[in-house]
């Protein structure tokens, strides 16, 4: 039973099949690469820590000062309020 009108062009059901065909080959290949990337996160294990600079070098007793001042301000006091 033949297509009616511009369908039955064997053009035409060629490039609707080329297009599904490549469509379902895209989608297969990209959620096989999305697994094999998310086997190769959870394989290599936590990532590593990021050294930071700041991490040592030495605070001067005015900046320990400081930022214990700030952090006291920060606490909890009476419970639920901030100093």
């Amino acid at each position: 039973m033949p297509l009616p009108g511009q369908f039955s062009d064997p053009r035409v059901l060629t490039l609707f099949g080329l297009l599904a065909v490549s469509t379902a080959v895209w989608l297969t290949m990209s959620l096989r690469s999305r697994a094999r990337a998310r086997r190769d996160r959870a394989a290599a294990g936590p990532l590593e820590r990021v050294w930071h600079p700041q991490e040592s070098v030495q605070l001067t007793p005015a900046e320990e000062h400081a930022f214990g001042q700030v952090v006291s301000r920060l606490s909890f006091g009476a419970p639920g309020r901030l100093r």
